[in-house]
């Protein structure tokens, strides 16, 4: 296996020269547009590792998943999607478009900043402190590491950065969507977003989704089966932007990317995956992650379709 990932590696690295690495948040511009690693867990415990897997970089919205999953843990679908829309949408991450023409004026989908700032809202806690932190141990549970922490100086980047999120926040209290102190709530989406994590964590927590909601080492249930199917529900139709539907045609895994460079993948009952690659596309993808989750998913015919 490990063979087949450096091959794939190998034949997708001219990708990383063709994309950009993020610099809307001054924090991700350090990042080396040419590293390109992948780790894979399975289900039997096996793991695969090839190229920089264990590079870190933050989670971004990647996390958006797992937030979305804590949130429903706590409040029940019914409420958590009388906020947030579940549809798909060809607008950009950051985009107001739909938000202000829209009625009633709820984000789409909780995969776009607007809804992952309203999941954000959702999440029990008596302050912001509280709720990140049940959020970073849930991370941590789920990603077998213990360790994970936030990146400091991303985290006060993207804070200081952040005005188009506090564009969308406002909007969506003044339109009734959450009430609460907007700050707050923002803070711990920045937070969250700000998460320190390698290839070897996101393919985790790839792995206990694809194990509906099950940590397969310890065997512990965290969440039910079927908010896991929500969450890769998501991931299939909205986890890569507005290419989301590209991505199912030509890999056809639930996947969800974020703009530190990372794409977590999850293969319903067999595997999670890990991707990082910093170069992106033009729609916020890594370039050459793309490439190489289509390759793998050629040559192992993993496809859910």
């Amino acid at each position: 296996m490990e063979t087949l990932l450096n091959k794939i590696l190998k034949d997708n690295k001219h990708l990383t020269r063709e994309g950009k690495v993020a610099s809307y948040i001054p924090a991700l511009k350090k990042a080396n547009q040419d590293d390109l690693g992948i780790c894979i867990v399975d289900v039997n415990g096996n793991t695969y590792k090839a190229g920089e897997y264990n590079k870190k970089f933050t989670i971004q919205s990647i996390s958006k998943t797992i937030s979305l999953m804590l949130a429903i843990m706590d409040n029940g679908e019914d409420i958590v999607f009388d906020k947030i829309g579940m549809e798909p949408t060809g607008d950009a991450f950051n985009s107001m478009v739909k938000l202000e023409m829209i009625s009633p004026s709820k984000p789409l989908n909780p995969m776009i900043n607007a809804g992952a700032i309203a999941v954000a809202s959702l999440i029990k806690g008596k302050n912001a402190d509280e709720k990140f932190e049940r959020l970073l141990n849930l991370f941590r549970k789920i990603s077998n590491n213990n360790k994970l922490n936030i990146n400091k100086e991303a985290y006060l980047s993207e804070k200081e950065t952040g005005d188009r999120n506090r564009a969308l926040a406002y909007f969506m209290k003044d339109v009734g969507i959450f009430d609460g102190n907007v700050e707050e709530i923002l803070d711990v989406y920045f937070r969250q977003c700000a998460i320190e994590v390698n290839s070897i964590d996101i393919a985790n927590i790839g792995l206990f989704l694809a194990n509906r909601g099950q940590i397969p080492k310890t065997r512990e249930k965290v969440t039910t089966e079927s908010i896991a199917k929500t969450v890769k529900t998501f991931m299939i139709t909205c986890g890569m932007y507005n290419e989301s539907g590209q991505f199912a045609i030509e890999v056809g895994i639930p996947a969800k990317s974020g703009v530190g460079g990372g794409i977590m993948a999850s293969v319903p009952n067999e595997m999670g995956i890990g991707v990082f690659g910093p170069a992106l596309n033009e729609k916020g993808n890594s370039i050459a992650g793309y490439g190489v989750l289509k390759d793998l998913s050629d040559k192992l015919n993993l496809s859910i379709f």
